[in-house]
């Protein structure tokens, strides 16, 4: 079957664009193909510096014959209803159309036949349209033509034929650029121009002229020779995966060569050094595989083998390092000639959220909340507002104007270079901590409470202000803030009321609030419980990844006062291997009949029945014995939690299991005399509420 062959030759494509842009091309081109009927049997994109590719296997010559019927109007309907009918399907008279018959009388079909086009055909229409209509974050127009390309685009291939034949070009043109079947090697260390024919060729051809067209091959080039000449230096690569996509981007024909630097920048913060050579130069920094600290040596990936074996493009790379870390080494000493204590004043100056105070009144809110949250994680109250205080301080020094991503860890330096206790400066590195759901959890006492007191402000803040996530938008990062805490939580294992305790404090040091009735589009509820209804979304999100059940989070966040995560965690889990056992699936059977049974009854009714059932009343011996099992139940199952041991409590529950499937099996619920059904009703409730000192068994799927 024929294959397809696509290329887009332009100028230097931002590598941050090309991997995006080569699934885009993929997937609009495949999409365009089936949806006109033409199914192939795979497709492979490539991404250069200066092109997208795009290879399709196993497609047909032609599109199938398409045969479609168009229903029309009754049989002696109006006339206006036929013509229109007529119009709509392309036909001449009513004759020309079939008389169907269907349960409700006779129709008219029209059917109309299409022969399918020829594959080249549809290609030679589809890519210019997709082409012209690229999704590129950012794109440009350039000369006096109107195509918008993400950068000047040079010459199309396009291909297309069987394996066993020349293949042809499909011809088409886009902004006065004709399609063919040539292309142009590397920038430099190639000349003339190259007449491929099929994706074999293409990309061995490409090869000779020093273009290596796949860019995960170009990424396991460098790899593989950066590791190898580390090696060579006795020396191991700091890998960055990140900084290995954003390379593999910018060069075609990838050669690695190793620099060096002078050893005086080594006393600059690693995450500097590295910093400093990773943004401005794009290259890679070594190590020593025995102490662990930075060697004065970098890897930088050139675009071409040079004549003199690459050494006037090491020393021009090394000039540039050289004058970036004299920068940083400048801004090094400087900051430290400031205390950290010294720069707080000028955060009075800096406005966190004109809603929400300046930064000052911030810090001052998260270093009290920070010292009431100190005994609840076992840090010292005095270490914990301290470093709450200092935390923020490196945000107004100079290498982190320069090097946003290293804020935090640049606090860490600046107060072990000033002599401050250590768990005090670590928690201005660990306070962010955790930024996604890969990161580092804090563990310090000190640093779990500077953390916890900042994500709380924050949420407590934005909340109290009406300034929730919305969709998508989540412009303060809150959802990460709430995911923060509950991690925080959940892997320390504190015990800590979310409600009545973090939540109120937080929401009681922010500034003086409008009356909620005042604030538009404002919730009915409190803060305090529309931001736990938040928190128990993100919990739910949480667990749903660790593979628990989002409904069992419901059902346990349903029953008032399940604000402590810790418990709420083990009672999910203790609930899904409860209902994973025969006991567990029979009594939320056992329940959901009961509950079905009682809403109908109740609607109808017009009443609730709620109470107890008289004993008295209670004549059947399985009604006897499950009014009985319910209140042992219930007396054991209230012992359990409160003891804090939810296996027993689950144990406690599935004693119900043989009573209530005794009651449904023998008892009429809906009985002639009154006033037994009336009892018999309060009975099932009975379970209901037996249950809910677990779980709401309403929200439990199945």
């Amino acid at each position: 079957m024929p294959d397809l062959l696509l290329e887009l030759f332009s100028e230097e494509i931002p590598a941050r664009m090309q991997r995006q842009a080569a699934e885009n091309l993929k997937k609009l081109v495949t999409d365009a193909l089936v949806n006109g009927g033409l199914v192939y049997e795979g497709a492979k994109a490539f991404v250069t510096p200066r092109r997208l590719a795009l290879s399709i296997h196993g497609l047909p010559a032609k599109q199938p014959d398409l045969k479609e019927e168009k229903k029309g109007p009754r049989v002696g309907a109006p006339d206006g209803a036929i013509q229109g009918f007529l119009k709509a399907a392309g036909l001449q008279s009513i004759s020309e159309a079939k008389v169907q018959n269907d349960k409700k009388g006779d129709f008219y079909i029209a059917i109309t036949e299409k022969k399918g086009r020829a594959t080249q055909e549809v290609i030679a229409e589809l890519i210019p349209s997709i082409v012209r209509s690229f999704p590129w974050p950012k794109s440009m127009r350039w000369g006096s033509g109107n195509l918008i390309w993400v950068r000047p685009l040079h010459s199309i291939i396009c291909t297309f034929g069987p394996e066993t034949e020349e293949p042809e070009v499909v011809r088409f043109d886009i902004g006065g650029v004709q399609s063919g079947n040539t292309t142009l090697g590397h920038r430099v260390m190639s000349s003339g121009e190259i007449t491929v024919k099929r994706l074999e060729d293409y990309a061995r051809k490409l090869e000779a002229a020093r273009v290596v067209l796949d860019a995960d091959r170009r990424k396991e080039i460098i790899l593989a020779d950066a590791k190898n000449i580390a090696l060579a230096q006795g020396l191991e690569l700091v890998e960055d995966e990140a900084l290995l996509e954003e390379v593999a981007g910018l060069v075609e024909w990838p050669v690695v060569l190793v620099g060096e630097f002078e050893k005086e920048f080594l006393d600059i913060p690693s995450e500097v050094i590295r910093a400093t050579i990773r943004i401005n130069q794009k290259c890679f920094v070594l190590r020593d595989p025995k102490s662990g600290k930075l060697a004065n040596k970098f890897i930088l990936v050139s675009n071409l083998e040079a004549t003199d074996g690459g050494e006037a493009i090491k020393a021009g790379n090394a000039r540039v390092i050289r004058a970036r870390l004299s920068d940083a080494k400048f801004f090094w000493d400087t900051d430290r000639k400031t205390k950290l204590e010294a720069r707080l004043p000028k955060f009075e100056q800096i406005t966190f959220h004109e809603k929400l105070g300046t930064q000052a009144a911030r810090i001052e809110r998260i270093a009290k909340l920070a010292k009431e949250l100190a005994p609840v994680v076992k840090a010292d109250p005095a270490k914990a507002e301290k470093a709450a205080r200092l935390a923020k301080a490196d945000l107004l020094t100079e290498v982190v104007g320069e090097f946003p991503e290293v804020q935090g860890l640049m606090g860490k330096y600046y107060a072990l270079a000033e002599g401050i206790d250590a768990d005090v400066a670590t928690a201005s590195e660990e306070h962010y901590k955790p930024q996604g759901p890969t990161d580092r959890v804090p563990s310090a006492p000190v640093s779990v409470a500077v953390a916890l007191a900042d994500k709380l402000d924050t949420l407590a803040g934005f909340w109290a202000i009406n300034e929730k996530p919305t969709g998508s938008k989540d412009p303060y990062a809150l959802r990460r803030a709430a995911l923060g805490v509950i991690r925080i939580v959940l892997d320390n294992k504190l015990r800590l009321p979310l409600l009545g305790g973090a939540f109120r404090k937080a929401l009681a040091a922010l500034p003086a609030m409008p009356d909620p009735k005042n604030v538009k589009d404002a919730p009915s509820i409190s803060p305090e419980e529309d931001l736990l209804g938040f928190f128990g979304d993100r919990l739910k999100v949480y667990l749903r990844d660790a593979g628990a059940r989002h409904d069992l989070v419901d059902a346990v966040f349903a029953l008032e006062g399940q604000d402590d995560l810790v418990l709420i965690v083990r009672r999910v889990e203790a609930l899904g291997k409860f209902l994973d056992t025969e006991d567990g699936k029979n009594l939320l059977a056992g329940y959901k009949r009961a509950a079905n049974i009682l809403s109908i009854e109740e609607k109808k009714d017009k009443t609730t029945y709620a109470g107890e059932p008289d004993a008295l009343k209670l004549t059947a011996p399985e009604e006897k014995a499950l009014a009985a099992a319910i209140k042992t139940a219930e007396s054991e199952i209230e012992a359990a939690l409160k003891s804090e041991d939810f296996g027993a409590a689950m144990r406690a529950m599935a004693k119900l299991r043989a009573p209530v499937d005794g009651f449904f099996d023998k008892v009429i619920v809906n009985a002639d005399d009154k006033a037994v059904r009336e009892n018999r009703l309060k009975l099932l409730n009975r379970i209901r509420e037996a249950t809910r000192h677990v779980a709401d068994f309403s929200r439990i799927e199945g």
